[in-house]
């Protein structure tokens, strides 16, 4: 009968799922900035991708204060966020809306993050791995500014420029609908017009 696993064992395990995690953002945010329109988005995403170099390394420092070789463990919730990431950029938006969607998108990746950082914390603090708590409490600090800057992103300007193109679009809707009914009325007028006279009596 195999031994029973511990909380230590769980806590590598999910250490594992944080460093591959942050190996797939290294690949999926250059992406997003790619599909960015603002120039503020798309400097927000680089400047992650960034700080996500700087946790890779600080996991590395993690394994090592633990004593484990650093290895990754196939995400597999992070590796759904990044493909519906990509469903969204392939989709047809106008730019401000890829932009707002876009931003939903790194939030999704930035509260995973934040949630499986904030495990490992209390994990860490449990089991008396000190310097580990505190490795992994500045990724979790850099995790929550990212979330903060893109939120500010978005109540910023981003959404209302979205919504904008909404309005937009549907003055448009009324105005064709302000010509079909003026054609309408025409052609009524025209088919009147146009009734036979009845048969003059004799």
């Amino acid at each position: 009968m195999p031994d029973t696993k511990t909380l230590y064992d769980a806590f590598l395990d999910e250490l594992r799922d944080a460093y591959d995690a942050e190996k797939q953002l290294l690949k999926a945010l250059p992406k997003l900035a790619k599909a960015a329109s603002a120039d503020e988005l798309r400097t927000a995403f680089e400047s992650h991708l960034e700080e996500t170099r700087t946790h890779v390394t600080r996991l590395d420092e993690v394994f090592a204060a633990i004593g484990q070789k650093a290895r990754g463990k196939h995400c597999d919730g992070i590796a759904g966020i990044i493909e519906e990431g990509k469903a969204i950029m392939a989709e047809e938006f106008d730019e401000a809306t890829m932009d707002a969607c876009l931003v939903a998108a790194g939030q999704r990746a930035e509260h995973y993050e934040m949630a499986a950082y904030g495990t490992l914390i209390a994990w860490a603090n449990a089991l008396g791995l000190t310097e580990a708590a505190t490795l992994l409490e500045e990724t979790l600090n850099e995790e929550k500014a990212a979330d903060q800057s893109l939120s500010a992103l978005a109540e910023g300007g981003l959404n209302e420029a979205a919504a904008a193109t909404v309005d937009d679009e549907e003055d448009g809707d009324d105005e064709e609908e302000d010509e079909d009914d003026e054609e309408a009325a025409d052609a009524d007028d025209d088919a009147a017009g146009e009734a036979p006279k009845p048969p003059a009596r004799r």
